[in-house]
């Protein structure tokens, strides 16, 4: 059965579901205020789990419209970092509780912030000095993993790393389609095993699903209209705001 829920707590949960079509291709970090509505209106567990399956049908639409703008060998690059970082969210969520876990991230979210806008302000040290590409991979990698396992949070954390790479907008959307729809398929069988997507949980997605979708048909009005330098503008402002609001909410 559907949650029993007052008609402001749906009005939030379908202007989430539409907020997610967009971040996915359009306007990635904005998927932060999804992530606090859906916290603030169903528990906690339950929220992560239904979340994530409309981010999954989110990634689809992305894939699909930005299907020609993949950096394969970042992805790959990527990979094995993820792959631990999810592991280690999986022990963090086992001992932390949430007020711990939000803190955490967004501490991490506030430091990547901060070293990626360093580096971009003295671009002629970057490239005398540029750290190894797989060195790169292996930090943001693992913590991308980490905080999407702990809170879906990963959002900001990729974005900072797509940008530091220097990602044109297209390839920037289509590499990041690609790296969150395979991590969150991998994620699917965890959050099941937890318990974390529940009847109730499918039930409100079918419901908020055409949501999505508008919003992600809508994301790709908004994102032939984004010239680069506005795209990394908006993308390290909503990731700034996300992380102020995972480090200060109570």
């Amino acid at each position: 059965m559907l949650p029993e829920l007052p008609a402001l707590a749906w009005a939030l949960l379908g202007l989430s579901a539409f907020v997610v079509g967009l971040s996915k291709t359009a306007l990635p970090g904005v998927n932060t205020i999804s992530i606090a509505i859906f916290a603030a209106v169903l528990p906690a567990k339950e929220s992560t789990g239904t979340l994530l399956l409309l981010l999954i049908v989110a990634d689809l639409f992305a894939i699909i419209a930005y299907r020609r703008h993949v950096e394969w060998r970042v992805l790959l690059r990527l990979a094995p970092a993820v792959v631990v970082g999810l592991g280690l969210g999986v022990l963090f969520l086992a001992v932390a509780d949430d007020v711990t876990a939000r803190r955490v991230i967004g501490a991490i979210l506030l430091a990547v912030i901060v070293i990626t806008l360093v580096r971009r302000r003295a671009q002629k040290e970057i490239q005398e000095h540029q750290p190894p590409k797989r060195v790169a991979a292996a930090i943001y990698g693992g913590l991308g993993g980490f905080t999407t396992m702990v809170a879906n949070a990963a959002g900001p954390v990729m974005s900072m790393y797509f940008i530091a790479a220097r990602f044109p907008v297209k390839q920037f959307l289509g590499t990041a389609a690609w790296f969150f729809f395979l991590v969150n398929i991998t994620k699917t069988p965890f959050s099941f095993g937890l318990g974390l997507i529940t009847p109730e949980g499918l039930l409100t997605d079918l419901v908020l699903v055409p949501l999505v979708c508008i919003g992600a048909v809508f994301g790709l009005w908004v994102a032939k209209r984004l010239d680069q330098k506005k795209f990394e503008t908006i993308v390290i402002v909503l990731t700034v705001l996300g992380a102020l609001y995972l480090l200060l909410r109570p």
